[in-house]
């Protein structure tokens, strides 16, 4: 556990020396009087729809459980073994949300392997959500199908994978011989892929998009309209679909770059959309996308922890203690800490 805080610890300072500079960068005292007269009371609506998007997400995190033929765990638990996984989205892709299969196997002795194709699915089904929300803002203005054609490329890919045994099998069979301490590894693993690459095909045919897709839709339109609720509290009028847009492509840029949390990417992305294509003052722009990261991010690592801490007050040692992971189940925990930072 003090391991786990140290290091978002350190990712929290990291962005705390990136919002600093950003700020010097752009006048202190510029961003002080905007904030000055900001309408604060959007700042927790935006907060407030951060968490609609939790719902929604956990919605799919029931519906994969439901397919992977996981039962027993009670609704309200559930919850918050999902919110917990937050707890390290600050991870590059988010792939630590794994963490959450970590938790599910300490109280419920799921094995973390069958639950881990959950978390790639999430962010497949993620990322087909994003490019949608991503076409519809950028038929606003030209240029911006761009983004929608990358990101919609690197989706056929990552399904082309996952669903084409001959594809990925010949990927993990690659592993074991790759050089030195990493064919080593790479053989230790490779079992455990192609053991969960199997129970994703299950959860990724087509067939299984659709509902998942829905949801993700609606939940990071949810994020994207805590975007645009957040300008207006600085008196701004730009379009919901182009606040949408806005931070659809930044997440999903962020997403795709390896930095724990897209951290830099997402926020100076955020930053030049917002000032070269919404036409929102520069200084106003730095404080809103301080203010939306504050509101999704960082808000999400708050929540990940409330979650872990309600878990570890009900359940004690059973919650990221020493003796949760069994002797024998060295290779699950591998799993999980060869994943995340």
């Amino acid at each position: 556990m003090n391991t786990l805080v140290r290091r978002v610890v350190v990712v929290m300072l990291l962005g705390v020396a990136l919002y600093g500079g950003l700020v010097l960068y752009r006048d202190a005292n510029t961003i002080a009087a905007r904030l000055a007269t900001y309408a604060w009371s959007t700042f927790g609506i935006a907060c407030a729809l951060a968490f609609g998007n939790y719902l929604l997400r956990y919605l799919k995190w029931e519906y994969y459980l439901a397919r992977l033929d996981i039962r027993g765990v009670p609704k309200f638990e559930s919850l918050l073994v999902f919110l917990s996984g937050f707890v390290l989205t600050v991870t590059p892709g988010k792939v630590g949300e794994v963490f959450k299969s970590l938790i599910l196997f300490q109280l419920r002795k799921v094995p973390i392997e069958r639950t881990a194709p959950i978390v790639i699915a999430e962010r497949v089904t993620d990322l087909i959500g994003v490019i949608a929300i991503i076409a519809l803002g950028s038929a606003s203005f030209p240029g911006g199908a761009i983004w929608a054609g990358i990101g919609a490329a690197t989706v056929v890919a990552l399904l082309v994978f996952v669903s084409v045994p001959a594809v990925s099998g010949a990927v993990v069979r690659l592993l074991p011989k790759l050089p030195g301490p990493l064919g080593r590894v790479g053989g230790k693993v490779a079992p455990k892929i192609d053991e969960a690459l199997s129970g994703l095909r299950t959860i990724v045919s087509p067939a299984q998009l659709v509902w998942p897709t829905l949801l993700s839709i609606g939940a990071w339109s949810l994020e994207g309209v805590g975007l645009w609720v957040i300008l207006r509290g600085f008196g701004e009028q730009a379009s919901m679909t182009l606040t949408m847009f806005f931070y659809s492509t930044a997440t999903l840029a962020g997403a795709l770059v390896p930095v724990p949390g897209g951290l830099g990417v997402t926020e100076k992305l955020l930053e030049e959309q917002m000032a070269r294509i919404g036409g929102v003052e520069a200084a106003t722009s730095t404080a809103a996308m301080i203010l939306v990261r504050f509101a999704t991010l960082w808000f999400a690592v708050a929540v990940g922890f409330a979650a872990l801490g309600l878990l570890r007050a009900k359940h004690g040692a059973a919650v990221l203690g020493g003796e949760a992971v069994p002797r024998g189940s060295g290779d699950q925990r591998n799993l999980l800490t060869e994943r995340t930072p």
